[in-house]
């Protein structure tokens, strides 16, 4: 397949400036490094032309400052349930809600923070020949403990731009390979369980993902991320795999549908 001059510029600009804020966040300050695996499982349903429903199941892993294992802790389970609404082909609004079980998670704390977290996203699509580009808009209240064991409400803003190519085809199909890249800037309310400064974070995702049928896929990235925090700025270099699941029940029962219809022909 012949290479596309404009995406080729398109993702060397993008690569260039993921590789500026990269330096720029590690050479920022004083910082603790810590290497994670982030695991997520996402069933996706079809409901009709408008709407689809989500559910995510997640777990995390980390080091810790005395230990550079990734496994060392599992600090995180994740357990989130979204409605989705397509507006028009470049409007995509959500909202979730979600249940967080946080433990020894290195940005709060050595200590247990259950979270409810709720929060309204819109999704806007550059569609381009050969890739495509999205802005995604995220605000989120974090219901969640403190140290003190009292709950706190935490709001927080999150913006994102993100890229994704097909490789050798020109849609997302069956068998496609794509890369994926993605910034994203977070900004927040001051709280105890999270700090008092403003601006939360930012996260660079790089990676690739691949469709082994229609509507099943894995996707595999490293996320870098600086977090500028009061006791001490913290940078987290993650692998982050993701498997998607699509009409999953759907599709097992036409399957098996269709395999009685063809034992009963017999």
């Amino acid at each position: 397949m012949s290479c596309n001059p404009t995406s080729n510029i398109v993702l060397k600009n993008i690569c260039c400036f993921i590789a500026t804020l990269v330096t720029t966040g590690i050479c920022y300050g004083q910082s603790t490094t810590y290497n994670q695996l982030w695991n997520e499982i996402q069933f996706n349903r079809t409901l009709n032309d408008k709407w689809s429903a989500e559910l995510n199941i997640g777990g995390s892993y980390s080091s810790t400052e005395s230990s550079p294992n990734i496994f060392e802790k599992n600090i995180q389970k994740t357990f989130r349930g979204w409605g989705h609404y397509y507006l028009s082909p470049r409007w995509k609004l959500s909202t979730f809600i979600a249940y967080f079980d946080n433990k020894d998670v290195p940005e709060i704390g050595q200590f247990k923070s259950p979270e409810w977290r709720f929060a309204l996203q819109g999704i806007y699509y550059f569609h381009k020949t050969g890739y495509t580009l999205s802005t995604r808009m995220r605000l989120e209240l974090r219901h969640m403990r403190n140290g003190n064991e009292e709950y706190e409400n935490v709001l927080r803003y999150r913006q994102q731009i993100k890229y994704l190519q097909p490789i050798n085809s020109k849609v997302l199909r069956e068998g496609v390979i794509y890369a994926v890249a993605s910034d994203e800037l977070f900004f927040k309310s001051g709280t105890k369980v999270t700090g008092l400064r403003f601006f939360d974070r930012n996260r660079l995702n790089i990676g690739a993902g691949y469709l082994l049928t229609d509507d099943i896929q894995i996707e595999l990235t490293y996320a870098n991320e600086y977090l500028p925090r009061d006791n001490g700025n913290q940078i987290v270099n993650a692998a982050a795999l993701t498997i998607s699941f699509n009409n999953l029940y759907k599709n097992i029962s036409k399957k098996l549908h269709k395999n009685e219809t063809t034992t009963s022909d017999e």
